[in-house]
C-alpha cells in the first residue's frame, strides 16, 4: 500500500498548477503509474549543501539577503542544478512581477490619500495604543487576505502601517511583522485566500480520478475550512498582544518621523515641545486671538482651530480670528505653559490632538526653521505688515535674532537678514513657501504632494483590478476567448492603469518599488526549483514518511505538519502542497486516518512560514521594518509551533 503514496505524484499537476494560473508547471516525478522511489544521489547531497549555506547567510548575515538571492542565480547554475535559462526565470515569476505590481498599486493608493484616510481611522480607532493598532490592523489584513492573495493584502496595508507609525511614534518594526504573520494566515480562511487551497481540490479530484486511494475523497467547500482559519488568525493576533512586547524589535526610535520638530532643533527651542487641542467652553463668549494675549504671556501659539457650526478648520489663524464657545483649539508650546494658559482662560484641556490628528500629523504638517537672506521678501519689513500667515498659511512661532529667541511681538519686528524663525505648518504650505524667495530653510520639508483628485480614479482602478483577478475567466469566456489571466498580469494591469491615468508618474512607480525584495525572492525561486528537479524534496519526504511506521493519529499529523512546515519554507508553498498532498493522502489510508483531512492539513500548513524570510511578504516586509533575519527567527519560531498546535486541535476536535 505505501507505494501507492509515490504513484500518480506528477500525473496532471502541471495542468493542475497551469489552469489555476499562479506558478510555472512542476512535476514532482518524472515517472507516472509505476513506483517511483528516489535513492540518494550526489546531486541531492549538492542541494542539501546549498540549502545550509543559505540558512547560515540568513542566520550570521555574512552579507545582505538579497546579495543572497543573486548568490543562488550564480552558484546553482554553475553547480549545474539548474539550467541558466531557470536560474534567472524567478526575476520573471508570475510572484515577483505580482509583488512589483501590487507594489505599485499600493503607492499610487498612497499617494492619493486613501491610506492617509484609513491611518486617521484606525490612530482615531485605536487612540495610540500599540496593541490597540496592532489587532486592527491585523484582523483587517486577516480578513481582505481570505478573500485575495496574501501579498497583495499586505503590500496594500504596508503604506498605512508605515504612515499609523510616524503618526504615533510606534516603530514600523512592532506592527509590519504582525500585519505580515496575519496576511499569510488570513489565506486560511477561505478554499480561495492561498494557493495551496486553491489547488487542493484539483489534487483531490485527479487522485479519485487515477484511483490512487481505493476511495473517493470529498471535495472542500468554499468556507469548509473557515473555522479553522479564524481559530488561527485569533491565536496570531493574542499571541502578539502578549508576547510581541519581548519578541518583537523596536528599531526607529530616534527617527525623527514622530516628532513635530526635528531632534536637531530640539535643544535651540527647548520651549517648543507639542501640539495640545483644547476646547473652548461654552460660556467663554468670543474674543479675537490678538485680545487673549497667549503668545506674549504664555509663550504659546494658537496654530489651528476647529468651528463646529460651520464644519470649518482654519491651519492658520490671523490676530483678527474670533475664538468662540465650542470651538476646538490647537496650540503648539510647553506642556506645562499650555496646561496653565488652558487654565487661566478657563479653556479645557483635551491633550494630544484628536479633531487635528491627521491634519497635523507628522506626515501632514510640522515645524521647520528658516533663515532670512539679504535678498528675502521679508528683509526691513514686518510679517503683519505682508500678512505672512494669510498669505502663506504658515504660523511664525518663535524669532531668534543674535543667539536670543522671542515670543511676543514678532509679527511687529523688523525682519532682519540672518534672523531665524520657527515655522508651524501643513506641508503643502511649506513646499510653496519654499518656492518664494523668503527663507533658506536649515532641514528637509517633509511630506510628499498628495493627489487628492485622483483618490476616486485610483480606487476604481484597485476595484476593477480586484474584479479582474476574480472575474476574468468567464468574462473572457462570454466574449468567446477561451483565457484566465495569471494573477501578475490581473495586477500588471492595475499598476499600468495607475500610471496612465496619472495617479502616478512612471518615476515614481519606479521608485515604490523595493529591489531587495525582487532579487531576495528572484534568486530563492531556482533554489526551490532545485529542490525539485534533483529529486531531493522527494527524497526527503519520501525517507521520512517511510520511517514513520505505526504512530498514533495526532502524531501522524503533527509529523505531516512539521514536514509541509519544513517544505514550505525552502520550497514555494504550491511546490510543497502538489507533492505532499497525494504523498500524505496515501499514507493516510495506509494508517487508518481520514485522507481529506490531511489533504486539507498540508494545504493549511503550507501557510506555517515565518522562521525565515522566505514567503513573499516576509521579504516584502523585511525592509520597510528594518527586520534581520534573528528577529523572524525569534518571532516566527513560537508562531510556528502555535499555528501547528491550533490547526491540529482544530482538525481533531471539528474535523
Amino acid at each position: 500500500m505505501r507505494n501507492i503514496a509515490y504513484w500518480g505524484v506528477g500525473a496532471g499537476l502541471g495542468a493542475a498548477i497551469s489552469a489555476v494560473g499562479l506558478v510555472e508547471p512542476v512535476l514532482a516525478a518524472e515517472a507516472v503509474g509505476e513506483a517511483v522511489r528516489i535513492g540518494f544521489t550526489g546531486r541531492i547531497g549538492l542541494v542539501f549543501a546549498v540549502l545550509a549555506l543559505v540558512i547560515c547567510l540568513f542566520v550570521f548575515e555574512w552579507v545582505r539577503v538579497d546579495v543572497v538571492g543573486i548568490m543562488m542565480m550564480v552558484i546553482l547554475p554553475i553547480l549545474g542544478l539548474v539550467t541558466p535559462e531557470e536560474a534567472i526565470s524567478g526575476l520573471s515569476s508570475n510572484a515577483v512581477v505580482a509583488i512589483i505590481a501590487v507594489i505599485i498599486i499600493g503607492a499610487g493608493l498612497d499617494k492619493t490619500g486613501c491610506m492617509n484616510v484609513l491611518a486617521a481611522r484606525i490612530v482615531k480607532l485605536a487612540h495610540k495604543s500599540e496593541r490597540r493598532i496592532m489587532t486592527l490592523i491585523s484582523a483587517t489584513a486577516a480578513v481582505i487576505s481570505s478573500f485575495m492573495q496574501n501579498i497583495g493584502a499586505a503590500a496594500l496595508f504596508m503604506p498605512a502601517v508605515m504612515r499609523i507609525g510616524r503618526q504615533t511614534g510606534i516603530p514600523a518594526s512592532r506592527i509590519l511583522m504582525p500585519m505580515g504573520f496575519c496576511a499569510i494566515i488570513g489565506g486560511t480562511v477561505t478554499l480561495v485566500g492561498a494557493s495551496p487551497t486553491i489547488l487542493l481540490n484539483d489534487l483531490i479530484i485527479q487522485a479519485n480520478e487515477i484511483g490512487m486511494l481505493g476511495q473517493e475523497v470529498d471535495t472542500f467547500g468554499l468556507f469548509t475550512q473557515t473555522p479553522i482559519g479564524i481559530a488561527l488568525v485569533i491565536a496570531a493576533i493574542v499571541y502578539f498582544v502578549l508576547f510581541g512586547k519581548f519578541i518583537l524589535p523596536q528599531r526607529g526610535e530616534e527617527s525623527d518621523d514622530g516628532r513635530l520638530m526635528p531632534a536637531s532643533l530640539a535643544d535651540t527651542y527647548q520651549e517648543i515641545a507639542g501640539a495640545y487641542e483644547l476646547l473652548v467652553p461654552r460660556d467663554f463668549g468670543s474674543f479675537t486671538l490678538e485680545e487673549l494675549h497667549v503668545r506674549d504671556r504664555y509663550h504659546v501659539s494658537i496654530v489651528g482651530v476647529y468651528m463646529p457650526d460651520k464644519k470649518l478648520k482654519n491651519y492658520a489663524p490671523t490676530r483678527n480670528e474670533l475664538i468662540q464657545s465650542g470651538e476646538t483649539l490647537v496650540m503648539v508650546g510647553n506642556e506645562e505653559h499650555v496646561r496653565q494658559c488652558a487654565a487661566d482662560l478657563g479653556l479645557l484641556f483635551k491633550g494630544d490632538l484628536d479633531v487635528f490628528a491627521d491634519d497635523f500629523s507628522p506626515d501632514n504638517a510640522g515645524i521647520v526653521e528658516g533663515i532670512v537672506t539679504p535678498r528675502s521678501l521679508l528683509a526691513g519689513k514686518t510679517m503683519h505688515e505682508l500678512q505672512f500667515r494669510k498669505t502663506n498659511g504658515v504660523v511664525p512661532v518663535v524669532m531668534c535674532r543674535s543667539g536670543i529667541c522671542q515670543f511676543n511681538q514678532i509679527t511687529e519686528e523688523i525682519v532682519k537678514p540672518g534672523d531665524a524663525l520657527l515655522l508651524f505648518g501643513r506641508w503643502d504650505k511649506f513646499r510653496a513657501l519654499q518656492k518664494k524667495n523668503m527663507f533658506v530653510f536649515t532641514g528637509p520639508i517633509k511630506g510628499e504632494e498628495i493627489r487628492q483628485e485622483r483618490a476616486a480614479t485610483a480606487l476604481t482602478i484597485l476595484g476593477l483590478t480586484v474584479a479582474l483577478i476574480l472575474l476574468n475567466k468567464p468574462l473572457f469566456a462570454m466574449l468567446g476567448v477561451p483565457v484566465k489571466l495569471s494573477l501578475s498580469i490581473c495586477l500588471l494591469t492595475g499598476a499600468l492603469a495607475m500610471i496612465l491615468t496619472k495617479v502616478l508618474t512612471i518615476d515614481e512607480a519606479y521608485k515604490s518599488i523595493d529591489w531587495m525584495t525582487v532579487f531576495l525572492l528572484g534568486g530563492l525561486i531556482p533554489l526551490g526549483l532545485a529542490f525539485q528537479k534533483t529529486g531531493a524534496a522527494e527524497w526527503l519526504a519520501q525517507t521520512i514518511m517511510g520511517a514513520v511506521g505505526a504512530v498514533p493519529e495526532v502524531v501522524f499529523l503533527l509529523i505531516v505538519g512539521l514536514l509541509t512546515s519544513f517544505f514550505t519554507l525552502v520550497v514555494s508553498n504550491v511546490g510543497a502542497t502538489v507533492l505532499l498532498v497525494p504523498l500524505c493522502m496515501a499514507m493516510a489510508v495506509e494508517m487508518g486516518t481520514d485522507p481529506g483531512m490531511v489533504a486539507l492539513l498540508v494545504a493549511l500548513a503550507a501557510s506555517n512560514t515565518f522562521v525565515l524570510p522566505t514567503h513573499q511578504v516576509n521579504a516584502l516586509i523585511m525592509r520597510p521594518g528594518d527586520y534581520q533575519t534573528r528577529d523572524y527567527v525569534r518571532a516566527g519560531s513560537g508562531m510556528t509551533a502555535l499555528f501547528l498546535v491550533v490547526l491540529i486541535a482544530m482538525l481533531v476536535l471539528f474535523y
